[in-house]
């Protein structure tokens, strides 16, 4: 199923939507030189996320899936299974799990949660949470499965 268009704001519909990394590209990794230096980033987060052998899915959310021309970063969440811990992953791997050094190594705003920390509140709950901007407007992220 193809990404749907944006709506008036310049997001997409409020909602997960499905697609694959190959898919994110196609739609939303050219344009602008700081939309490809940006794409870069995810592939790059998104290929040592999918290193550490234990990424449930990924959530693109902000401006990257957005109309805007010259996105500020990448923002994701990483849902990691119940079994993982960061404190084992490799070096290379254990970016992604310090936000300030996502940051300022990947140039990527990294989140990541397991399931099981969420005490109670359920996942789905948690992930429409990041669905909201700063003006409390709703907008949709794309969701991958590795």
């Amino acid at each position: 199923m193809a990404l749907p268009e944006f709506n008036e704001f310049g997001d997409l519909p409020e909602g997960s939507h499905p697609a694959s990394l190959d898919e994110i590209v196609a739609r939303f990794g050219s344009g602008s030189a700081r939309r490809r230096a940006v794409t870069d980033r995810l592939r790059r987060g998104y290929g040592l996320a999918v290193a550490t052998g234990q990424l449930d899915r990924l959530i693109v959310f902000g401006s990257y899936v957005s109309d805007a021309s010259e996105p500020n970063d990448v923002d994701v969440v990483l849902v990691m299974r119940n079994d993982f811990r960061s404190e084992a992953t490799p070096t290379e791997t254990s970016v992604l799990f310090d936000h300030a050094r996502a940051d300022a190594e990947l140039g990527a705003s990294v989140f990541w949660v397991r399931p099981d920390m969420l005490l109670g509140e359920p996942l789905d709950r948690f992930l429409a949470f990041w669905q909201i901007k700063r003006d409390g407007r709703r907008r949709g992220v794309v969701e991958v499965h590795p």
